[in-house]
């Protein structure tokens, strides 16, 4: 205010360069009466005991001695004309500046600087005592002068108007030339007032206690200069004030008493603080003054309307002013106390008139400038209680806003963080010593407080929402699937972050550019605390695990959408905020427990296929597919599983696949493993070779006994004695396990596909789940499959022919003389078995069995040629009984046309027909061919000596060990001479 008094012109509010949002229309209310607040005044409890009522009426005592100086004349008011004056408008009796008519025709210069609105101005506003016709009163009682709108501000009579009065023009003719402020007034008053001024004893006593408690509050409890403990004075006017408040002196006269009384007041009032001033201190010491200025300041309200100042304040605050000299205030005193009164008036008056509120804030503003230029010690310590009074009230509220304010008083919010903002940053930037000792750039108080408040009010808004979940979930625990608690809150949470945004955010963001960044923050590490207990508390996927985090996971989005938004003109993008929302994962939880709950469904599968493939049988006449229950069973279980997946309520499913289909497809390539596993392979039945031998010339094998034990028949691989006792790997039963294996290959595709139509109703899929195919097809167990039916039908076409079979041919095919042993007996059961497995394996894979066991008959043909043993001889005639026999074993798989393919049959016949060329060529031709190969094979170093050729089991015309074997079984002289001389090979 210090402007005020300067040139009676304030410069632009607060209120007025923010204009804040418009307030909600108030409800029309009675007259506001000021209430008991627990604010309580920062300006200082004085030690003595004057009530609010005494200070008033002592403040109104100085009030009219200080007008009285402004002229010659006394001050006086319409009262007090018709007691003293026959004139109510002699220009003996009344002083100019204080005797002219009141008026409201112009409006208030402080008030419009101020902001606040005239009476009229608004249907809300009242009017004030002097502002008019519609006042209320009637025109007598209107106030004329200033003098009596004082009296009637603070509420004096006006009988105790006129006894001041008088005493005061007594005081006057006494001390004719002495400034007003080198009186004591109490003690004057005391010196010509006596009891018959007054109405009763009653009314006197009290007014001589309130004038001695004011010399003792003045002198002696709260002197302007401090007391020496030794000083006489001040225990002589002690001593006085306590006797005479116990039983009252004479007052009014010149005795003994009141001369004793004047010369221990004078003498400690007449001291000096340093000043070259004659001025008396009997009012001016901190608090006393300020509490006698604050009840002055006070009488700015109307009595009738206490949200209002009334209309002449400035004529008001103008003599108001007057009295600085006896209290000693000055500008910056008058401009703290003045805020602090618009502020308390604001508080004591329910706060619903917004314009004493921004006045305070305004007046605030100039508090702020005085600071910068004032370091006297005892301001700083008032101006330090007063802004903590202010900011304790502002923050109470500000610390929970979300609790202080709604629609109706929304429009106080603004003007109530400006004022606790303003104060903040006073006390930090001004008074506070650690402030001064860091770099001013390193501090932005306004941010800082406005960040505190977010986060406190928020996290009080956060605990009262987790309760208000906690309780709706209780009242619906009966109800059919009621939500879980965490998924009620992540609403609310949501809800009250939207509110944040188009409520408290537009109002913080004065402050803090990044308010609603920092208020959904808040809310994302409140939520994310809870979140995380309730995570670690979860083992197994439950619907309202699932609820819970997918109401987070959305919760989050719309939290981080907020500050993405709220920062779009951060310098950094909004990085510093979005670093304080580690994500809360909840798609990373909901995939950990959806694999926790795929492993156990995988587990208990892998669980099912071990215990199921011991205990199958392989049947074929177990269904009419002929295939194994156990693969039809599994293949259930997958669709199971994969059903129960898509139908779980989750976002993820597309993500998730992958995992699903890779353990699946371990579990179906571990049946696949299992189903072939101890079949054995082609290896498993062929015999081993008997050593390399040479014919004896016209050696008749014809007569060998072949009720002997043929030393061959003993040299097969033992596994084939392991599984001859196991029927689960008997023919009908290894054909089960091929039409199994085959089955299943059919079956992923038919899977992948029922899996697409899974991913099209997944409301999470998008289109490129659909475009890339990896993640729905089986990998392992395709591959598996094929690799098993192609294991299984080279075993069951070697185990037919080496070892079902080997009766006919390995013991009896050309053992002895080849005409008497021919093939027939070999074909006759080869036909009976091809029927059997015809009618056993599926259609798709008949082909290839037959296909592997007329490559194993040819095989077992070859082997009985080259390496049948010494029960076996070949002379060149029999070639054409082999080529005959060979013929008779094609048209076996041809049947005339119905059964393999005769370019097939070519394909695989090629080798046992250039075979058969050797064995009709003459025997000189075969040596002379032998050596030719064996020699372009060896080189040079077989040259001096024919190296002997190792077996290689892939028999060919042209290779030296088919050609070696081809005369190690010719039934002649040559070869055996050859075979003696070359390698000394013994004879059969």
């Amino acid at each position: 205010m210090a402007h005020l008094f300067r040139d009676l012109s304030l410069g632009h509010s607060k209120r007025e360069s923010t204009p804040p949002p418009p307030p909600p229309p108030l409800q029309i209310l009675p007259p506001t009466r000021v209430t008991t607040s627990d604010l309580q005044s920062p300006l200082g409890q004085l030690a003595s005991q004057l009530t609010d009522s005494d200070l008033r009426l002592t403040a109104f005592d100085v009030f009219l001695a200080v007008c009285r100086t402004s002229s010659a004349k006394p001050l006086s008011t319409s009262a007090s004309s018709n007691l003293d004056s026959p004139n109510l408008n002699s220009p003996s009796n009344h002083s100019p500046a204080v005797q002219r008519s009141l008026t409201s025709a112009a409006a208030s210069k402080m008030k419009k600087a101020l902001g606040l609105k005239s009476p009229g101005s608004s249907s809300g506003s009242k009017k004030s005592p002097g502002s008019g016709p519609g006042s209320g009163h009637a025109k007598s009682k209107r106030p004329t002068t200033v003098g009596e709108l004082m009296r009637q501000q603070m509420r004096v009579s006006e009988a105790a108007d006129s006894r001041v009065r008088r005493a005061l023009l007594r005081i006057v003719a006494g001390q004719v030339g002495r400034r007003i402020e080198s009186v004591v007034l109490p003690l004057e008053l005391l010196q010509q007032l006596k009891s018959s001024d007054f109405t009763d004893q009653q009314e006197y006593e009290a007014w001589q206690k309130r004038n001695l408690k004011a010399l003792e509050a003045g002198l002696l409890l709260h002197p302007r200069v401090p007391l020496d403990k030794s000083n006489t004075n001040s225990q002589r006017l002690r001593q006085i004030i306590h006797a005479a408040l116990d039983r009252p002196i004479e007052t009014g006269k010149n005795n003994e008493s009141m001369q004793v009384l004047r010369s221990a007041v004078m003498s400690l009032a007449c001291r000096s603080d340093g000043s070259l001033s004659d001025s008396c201190h009997w009012a001016d010491g901190f608090p006393l003054n300020l509490r006698l200025y604050e009840m002055l300041l006070e009488s700015c309200f109307d009595i009738n309307d206490e949200t209002s100042i009334i209309e002449e304040v400035d004529e008001l605050m103008e003599h108001i002013k007057k009295t600085w000299g006896i209290l000693g205030i000055n500008q910056v005193l008058h401009n703290l106390c003045f805020t602090w009164v618009l502020f308390q008036r604001f508080v004591a008056t329910g706060q619903v008139e917004m314009d004493l509120l921004y006045a305070a804030d305004s007046q605030l503003s100039e508090v702020a400038k005085d600071v910068k230029v004032t370091k006297d010690p005892d301001y700083s310590k008032i101006l330090s209680s007063t802004l903590s009074s202010i900011l304790g009230w502002a923050e109470k509220r500000l610390l929970a806003y979300h609790d202080t304010f709604d629609s109706v008083n929304i429009g106080s919010m603004q003007g109530i963080v400006s004022l606790g903002v303003l104060a903040a940053k006073i006390l930090v930037e001004d008074l506070s010593t650690e402030y001064r000792r860091k770099r001013k750039g390193e501090v932005d108080v306004a941010r800082n407080r406005i960040d505190t408040y977010i986060r406190s009010s928020l996290r009080t808004a956060f605990a009262q929402r987790m309760e208000k979940a906690d309780s709706s979930r209780r009242a619906s625990r009966n109800q059919p699937n009621p939500l879980p608690v965490l998924a009620i809150l992540a609403k609310d949470v949501g809800d009250l972050a939207v509110n944040e945004k188009q409520v408290f955010s537009p109002i913080l963001k004065m402050w803090h550019p990044f308010a609603a960044g920092v208020a959904v923050a808040t809310l994302h590490a409140c939520y994310g605390n809870e979140l995380k207990q309730f995570i670690s508390s979860i083992t197994e996927l439950t619907p309202d695990a699932v609820q819970v985090l997918r109401a987070a996971d959305k919760l989050e989005k719309d939290l981080v959408q907020i500050a993405v938004e709220d920062s779009v003109d951060c310098d950094d993008g909004g990085k510093a905020i979005i670093r304080e929302m580690p994500p809360y994962e909840a798609e990373a939880a909901i995939a950990n427990l959806v694999k926790v709950w795929m492993k156990s469904k995988l587990d208990r599968l892998k669980e099912w296929v071990d215990r199921n493939l011991r205990q199958e049988v392989w049947n074929p006449q177990a269904n009419q597919e002929g295939y194994a229950p156990s693969a039809v069973e599994m293949l259930r279980i997958i669709d199971e599983t994969l059903d129960s997946f898509f139908q779980l309520p989750i976002p993820i499913h597309p993500a998730l696949l992958p995992d699903l289909m890779t353990g699946l497809d371990k579990c179906l390539q571990y049946y696949a493993t299992k189903a072939k596993s101890g079949c054995g392979s082609r290896n498993t039945y062929i015999p081993t070779m008997p050593a390399l031998t040479r014919c004896t010339t016209g050696s008749k094998l014809g007569v060998f006994k072949k009720k002997e034990k043929l030393p061959n028949s003993q040299k097969r691989n033992s596994q084939v004695a392991t599984m001859n006792g196991d029927s689960s790997f008997g023919l009908p039963q290894l054909c089960v396990r091929i039409n199994t294996l085959h089955q299943l290959r059919t079956e992923m595709e038919v899977i992948e596909k029922r899996i697409i139509t899974h991913l099209r109703n997944c409301e999470s899929a998008h289109v490129e789940d659909f475009s890339s195919g990896l993640s729905k097809k089986f990998e392992l167990t395709p591959a598996a499959c094929v690799e098993g039916v192609q294991q299984l039908s080279e075993a069951v076409a070697y185990k037919i022919i080496f070892h079902d079979l080997s009766h006919v041919l390995w013991d009896g095919l050309y053992v002895g003389e080849p005409s008497s042993s021919r093939i027939d007996p070999l074909l006759q059961e080869l036909e009976q078995t091809l029927l059997i497995t015809s009618d056993t394996v599926h259609e798709r894979v008949r082909t290839r069995i037959i296909t592997d066991i007329m490559r194993a008959s040819f095989d077992g043909f070859l082997l009985v040629l080259l390496a049948g043993g010494p029960s076996r001889a070949f002379s060149r005639q029999d070639s054409q009984i082999l080529e005959d026999d060979f013929k008779a074993l094609k048209d076996l798989f041809w049947a005339n046309g119905d059964g393999l393919p005769a370019d097939l049959i070519d394909k695989y016949s090629g080798t046992v027909r250039g075979v058969l060329a050797l064995f009709r060529t003459d025997t000189e031709s075969l040596i002379e061919r032998f050596r030719r190969v064996t020699l372009e094979t060896y080189g040079s170093s077989a040259r001096s000596r024919l190296p002997l050729p190792p077996t290689s089991g892939q028999w060919n015309p042209t290779e030296p060990n088919t050609l070696l074997r081809v005369l190690c079984y010719r039934n002649d002289e040559a070869a055996s001479k050859f075979l003696k001389k070359t390698y000394n090979l013994p004879k059969k």
